[in-house]
């Protein structure tokens, strides 16, 4: 049986999401619950992948991020040439013995940059499925397991600009989070530029990977009522049920929806989940895993239009409990 939180291990991860928070803020200028969504996916084991057009700091947001969490990391530049073997590694032959020996990838860190992934062909991009989803990579027949914690933060552009591959729909169903960038406000843009040419500070490590777990151990152990696992699951069975959907939300796409808001709910403070706490994630849990129809199957917009007709329609009604 789980142990139950204590109000004082809420009130420590609190203070060290803060810090994470602050770390990041000197060096990326934009939305704070940009970087919030990002600290939903790592409490909660997940994986974040972050959209945007060119030029509005996916790249410097993801590194800040990442240089703050005190883990090793690598980062991957996805291009047209680049080969599965390129991100997980492969067998050498070692010319003084005559051996082959295993000579390990990028993705052998704690925090992996994909920088944008999706200028790289499926065939590339599907060198990160086994990665993401089980934390270990098979080369040859022989396996071989990733560290601990393991996190994807990848980048990418919109899907119609030139030389970009859609991502296959068991990539992307592998992202927790999908959050997107726009054009940071007028008052932001300025401060970018008064900035530019004085030297960006470089993020401080706030955290230790054995920090890190138990973190996620804190998110893991927030408590929930089945009422709200009954919410949960009627979100994504409206998804399923909308006709303008060929492919709703899987039951993987449930889970996520749930460890996302426990791990929304340490952020706010709480070591209980609430409705709004699955209604704040819902969009960046639930939108980009859904196949639309024909024409549609592009349109992200009316993705999050079917996500937030789920939580307008979809009523959370408290069960009563026998005292």
């Amino acid at each position: 049986m789980t142990a139950a939180l204590h109000d004082d291990e809420i009130v420590a991860a609190r203070d060290v999401l803060s810090a994470v928070q602050r770390s990041v803020a000197e060096v990326f200028i934009g939305d704070p619950s940009i970087v919030d969504m990002l600290l939903v996916g790592l409490l909660a084991r997940g994986h974040a992948l972050l959209e945007g057009v060119p030029g509005v700091a996916k790249t410097t947001l993801v590194r800040a991020f990442a240089l703050t969490l005190g883990c090793s990391v690598r980062r991957i530049q996805f291009t047209p040439d680049l080969l599965p073997a390129d991100i997980t590694g492969t067998y050498v032959l070692d010319p003084r013995d005559g051996k082959f020996s295993f000579r390990a990838g990028p993705i052998f860190a704690n925090v992996v940059l994909a920088d944008e992934i999706n200028r790289a062909p499926a065939k590339t991009q599907s060198a990160l499925l086994e990665a993401m989803q089980e934390g270990q990579v098979t080369v040859e027949g022989d396996r071989f397991e990733l560290p601990r914690p393991f996190l994807v933060l990848a980048t990418q552009n919109p899907v119609d600009l030139e030389g970009t591959y859609p991502l296959p729909e068991a990539q992307i169903d592998r992202f927790l989070v999908h959050v997107r960038l726009g054009y940071p406000s007028r008052a932001d843009e300025v401060r970018m530029l008064q900035r530019h040419g004085v030297g960006a500070p470089e993020p401080q490590a706030v955290l230790t990977p054995e920090e890190l777990r138990r973190l996620q151990s804190v998110a893991a152990r927030v408590h929930v009522e089945d009422d709200l696992l009954d919410y949960a699951v009627g979100l994504a069975d409206f998804t399923r049920r909308h006709p303008k959907v060929a492919l709703g939300a899987s039951p993987r796409a449930s889970l996520s929806l749930l460890r996302a808001a426990k791990a929304q709910a340490v952020l706010s403070g709480r070591s209980f989940l609430t409705p709004d706490d699955i209604r704040f994630v819902a969009r960046s849990v639930l939108a980009h895993r859904l196949v639309l129809h024909g024409d549609l199957e592009d349109d992200v917009s009316t993705r999050v239009a079917i996500v937030d007709a789920a939580l307008r329609e979809v009523g959370y009604r408290r069960s009563v409990r026998p005292v």
